[in-house]
């Protein structure tokens, strides 16, 4: 036996997940001490593993789009839900590093220190934006709702691509400049 819920109750309760998720993120990086790292147990290469989950989330989204746009819809789905896992990835390995590591502070100065803090804030904030929106965007593929699917998705992609892309480009300005 199948329970119906309405397109209401599921979007409620993505937002009410997305609100959930984001506060979690919040208190973890902001809010409380990091746990203690133990010996041997060394985190400090998940940063670049979030930066290439980043990558492969935003390439399977370029791909999927490119497929989508050619035709090609098991390919599109096959890309969107990839990207769809590397981001999910992406999510555990970012809430594991920041509960034992905490938040790593920006060192460089000079004119790139306010362009990363632009690149941040906007990351950050369309991070919040953009999660149910994906998570939207999904719930109506999945349920065959082709007619309000596309109409999210034209909103979800570029928000969706543009957090990917900018979570490499904190990374890389984070640890390599």
């Amino acid at each position: 036996m199948t329970i119906p819920f309405s397109n209401r109750t599921v979007l409620s309760s993505i937002v009410i997940l997305s609100a959930g998720i984001i506060f979690v993120l919040f208190w973890l990086i902001y809010l409380r001490e990091p746990a203690p790292e133990e010996g041997s147990f060394n985190l400090s290469f998940l940063p670049a593993v979030n930066a290439l989950l980043n990558s492969m989330s935003a390439g399977c989204l370029i791909l999927g789009y490119l497929a989508i746009r050619k035709g090609n819809q098991t390919r599109h789905i096959k890309m969107m839900l990839s990207a769809l896992t590397f981001s999910f990835l992406f999510l555990i390995s970012y809430l594991t590093y920041h509960t034992f590591h905490g938040d790593t502070s920006f060192q460089g100065e000079g004119w790139i220190r306010p362009l990363y803090f632009f690149i941040l804030i906007s990351h950050i904030s369309l991070s919040a934006v953009v999660l149910p929106l994906v998570l939207t965007t999904v719930y109506y593929a999945a349920t065959g709702n082709f007619k309000q699917h596309p109409k999210i998705a034209r909103v979800t992609l570029p928000l969706w691509l543009y957090v990917s892309v900018t979570g490499v480009l904190v990374y890389l300005m984070l640890y390599h400049l």
